[in-house]
């Protein structure tokens, strides 16, 4: 379970870029980095296709592949039809919950109030991300922990190997790397080495409480 996961790993990597040509080879270089949950978004032409083809090499990556900026109930299909092992929403949005409660794939609904949490549980997310992160720090998500102890919180936006280990301290099950391990540019020319690299240090500073 996609939960099961981010307790042992700590980390999730969000993937964003206007194209991506070797979503197999970046799969690789994360899971080389101690990264092995990859979210790959629907603001990425041909995301389905990206999903499809990092699925069928997950036996030889070890990546968990699942699809994010999943705005509405025709993206969660699309994702579910390619594969997608969870799907990621930035808001709340009762179909998408249901679209993946109905095909057995865990959510995790993009939430920021206690108002949106409760909403979030009631609608059975596997977890709840806190979206935008970097809009309330890692403060904000200890005192949401108080009237919400059992919730699995993985925040997302603005964090990076500098604060990760703050968020992890706050009670976060898992912390986002987004640009700062996965650059657009890193994965236009194959920089996988360097994306690897920041993965491992990004995973090293998730692990630290």
């Amino acid at each position: 379970m996609i939960v099961d996961i981010l307790s042992t790993d700590r980390t999730l990597a969000v993937v964003r870029a206007p194209r991506i040509d070797d979503p197999v080879a970046l799969c690789g270089a994360l899971v080389a980095g101690g990264i092995r949950t990859v979210e790959f978004t629907f603001t990425t032409p041909g995301v389905d296709e990206i999903i499809a083809a990092s699925v069928a090499e997950a036996g030889t990556t070890g990546a968990v592949i699942g699809a994010g900026t999943v705005t509405d109930t025709d993206k969660a299909e699309t994702a579910i039809r390619a594969g997608a092992q969870f799907l990621v929403t930035p808001g709340l949005h009762e179909g998408v919950a249901a679209v993946a409660r109905e095909a057995g794939v865990p959510v995790l609904l993009g939430a920021l109030s206690p108002t949106e949490v409760m909403r979030a549980v009631e609608w059975g997310a596997a977890a709840v991300k806190v979206f935008p992160a970097s809009l309330v720090g890692p403060g904000y998500l200890k005192d949401l922990r108080g009237p919400f102890p059992e919730v699995p919180f993985v925040p997302s936006g603005g964090l990076h190997a500098g604060n990760a280990a703050e968020w992890s301290a706050a009670g976060a099950l898992a912390v986002t790397a987004g640009s700062s391990v996965v650059s657009a540019s890193s994965i236009e020319s194959g920089d996988w080495e360097t994306i690897t690299a920041r993965a491992r240090e990004f995973s090293a500073a998730a692990r630290r409480r």
